[in-house]
């Protein structure tokens, strides 16, 4: 890329006028924040200012007169600015043979290398069967799949990954809800469990099972118990009637977990379990006592985290019952086992930060080795105005619930266009769950989110519809070109007129990059919503299908360059377009 030219330049002119190459400094090479500034803008005289014992003016002079002795013909001249920086213009003929690059490579526009075939795991989504796919998920799996998607465009090898807790406190509790349910009213029990699960196969029993046993669990000390007892049931897979529950309720949820993930578009590659790594999670505890990484505590293992700065957690309960931490560390090395992982990313909600602060600690004391490939994401709340939910009181808001009524209203903006019913349903819901995506992925993933339904279904501004109708825009003047017989060309690189577009544009292959360097699909939001406002500014100043006007053809080859790096960026994010809205 042009940036990494303009880098080695200044490296090769700054070792000219004095620096040694073992003292090259740190500087920056960035777009500044007005383009009228230049393509590129750099401080590195003021960087070398103290090195040199010279004033940072003196010596960007001396940079730009060496540059332009012998200046590549990309960059079309340099100016010196302020204090002492130097501005990069690049010349009509590179952005032009940027746009020439987007028609040509097309939908590999963008993608690179930089990682290698890294053996990379995603760990994202984690839904719990059992408990209800709630919007939590939702925002986890928007996060998970565009960092898969990003990372995968860079060049990683990567293994989608989910990891589900089908055994705990919160299966003990459905299936308590679910015994109490078949007592109170014995004839259902026939329907339950008949007709391929009867009852059994209604999703929203589970969650109602579930809020119910988690709500007797806090109320009732003898419920608790009883709770506590049948969880230990279920992991010792003790009693057949128990057993029985357990295998509908794990397999009902499984297959509901399966239909969000296809309308959210992801599919994964490995599914891990918890009921997997109970056994080898709470072996790995024992087997660490006596190296003194573990302690026991009233009966229970703990893991002494104010050693290190943290705070101390139970790994192994005083039922003998490993917790979440013990199968973590199992889960990490099993995940390792079965994919040989370089690089291992676990996106989880941040309100457990803290405690994986104190997992990776002990991670770092038995396995070394894979604690330096791992890297955890925490991701903020996603809440409606309404407030936040809880499963526990069975006031969840369901990932499913959202997306329906996201729907409803897409459908309700939608009244009166031209489209069959059929269309209208195939383009609500590309358009529903591309506005979820976009209001999740728009902000740092640390960030708690609102969604707000008429700002996230707007079609003008900051939202995804708004994106969507932008390439569905490009989609119909490339039509209405095609039908007139002109052509997307690039005639004179030399000749062309360059404006904010073309230089948006070359930029999406930088900020691809950051965004898998950093795992940030945020940046990567903000870019493709600049590059749509860009656009639509165009489109509003050019009549760009005109078969008098000699420029109509490089209009269009730059509105099928928009197009491309729209739906590439789109793409990379999750987020489906429409071929018309």
């Amino acid at each position: 890329m042009i940036k990494e030219e303009i880098i080695a330049l200044i490296k090769k002119v700054i070792i000219e006028i004095g620096v040694s190459e073992k003292e090259l400094p740190a500087f920056n090479l960035e777009h500044p924040d007005e383009m009228s500034h230049g393509d590129f803008a750099t401080n590195v005289a003021l960087v070398l200012s103290k090195q040199l014992k010279k004033a940072p003016v003196q010596i960007a002079k001396e940079i730009v007169e060496k540059i332009n002795l012998n200046k590549p013909e990309q960059i079309e001249k340099i100016e010196m600015a302020g204090p002492g920086f130097i501005n990069f213009y690049l010349a009509p003929e590179y952005f032009a043979g940027g746009v020439e690059e987007i028609l040509d490579k097309s939908e590999k526009y963008g993608k690179n290398n930089i990682l290698n075939k890294q053996k990379t795991v995603v760990e994202y989504t984690d839904p719990n069967p059992f408990k209800d796919f709630h919007i939590g998920h939702l925002m986890n799996n928007s996060i998970g799949e565009a960092i898969s998607r990003i990372v995968e465009n860079n060049g990683a090898e990567v293994t989608r990954a989910c990891y589900q807790g089908d055994v705990g406190l919160h299966v003990a509790k459905t299936i308590w809800g679910v015994q109490k349910m078949l007592a109170d009213k014995p004839e259902s029990k026939k329907d339950f469990f008949g007709n391929i699960f009867g009852l059994g196969k209604n999703p929203k029993v589970w969650g109602q099972a579930y809020a119910l046993g988690s709500t007797k669990y806090e109320e009732d000390a003898a419920i608790k118990k009883e709770i506590i007892d049948l969880n230990k049931k279920i992991y010792e897979k003790s009693d057949g009637a128990i057993n029985k529950i357990y295998n509908v309720g794990r397999r009902v949820s499984l297959q509901e977990f399966e239909i969000i993930y296809k309308k959210l578009g992801t599919k994964f590659n490995k599914y891990f379990f918890e009921s997997e790594m109970a056994g080898p999670g709470k072996k790995l505890i024992e087997d660490n006592i006596k190296t003194g990484i573990f302690e026991k505590s009233d009966g229970a293992v703990v893991f002494l985290g104010e050693k290190y700065g943290l705070h101390t957690r139970v790994f192994v309960n005083k039922e003998g019952i490993p917790t979440y931490e013990a199968k973590e560390l199992a889960l990490a090395k099993i995940k390792f086992d079965r994919t040989g992982y370089e690089k291992s990313i676990v996106i989880t909600g941040n309100e457990i930060n803290d405690y994986y602060k104190v997992v990776m600690k002990a991670l770092s004391l038995i396995y070394p080795e894979l604690e330096k490939k791992v890297t955890h994401i925490g991701h903020g709340m996603l809440r409606l105005p309404t407030g936040k939910m809880s499963s526990r009181t069975g006031k969840v808001i369901t990932g499913e619930s959202l997306l329906t009524e996201i729907n409803k209203n897409v459908l309700e903006k939608m009244k009166g266009r031209e489209m069959s019913d059929s269309e209208k349903m195939e383009v609500a819901e590309i358009v529903s769950v591309g506005a979820l995506k976009y209001s999740i992925l728009k902000q740092d993933a640390g960030s708690d989110i609102i969604f707000d339904f008429d700002k996230s279904l707007s079609f003008e501004g900051d939202s995804g519809p708004y994106l969507q109708y932008a390439c569905v825009r490009a989609k119909s003047i490339l039509e209405k070109a095609k039908k007139e017989g002109v052509k997307v060309e690039i005639k004179n690189k030399q000749k062309v007129e360059v404006g904010e577009l073309e230089k948006i544009l070359i930029r999406f292959p930088e900020v691809v990059e950051r965004a898998g360097k950093e795992y940030t699909p945020h940046y990567l939001a903000t870019y493709l919503t600049s590059l749509a406002a860009n656009f639509s500014s165009f489109y509003a100043q050019n009549k760009v299908v005109d078969k008098a006007d000699e420029k109509s053809p490089y209009r269009l080859a730059l509105t099928k360059s928009f197009l491309t790096v729209m739906q590439n960026g789109l793409n990379l994010l999750g987020i489906k377009v429409p071929d018309k809205m």
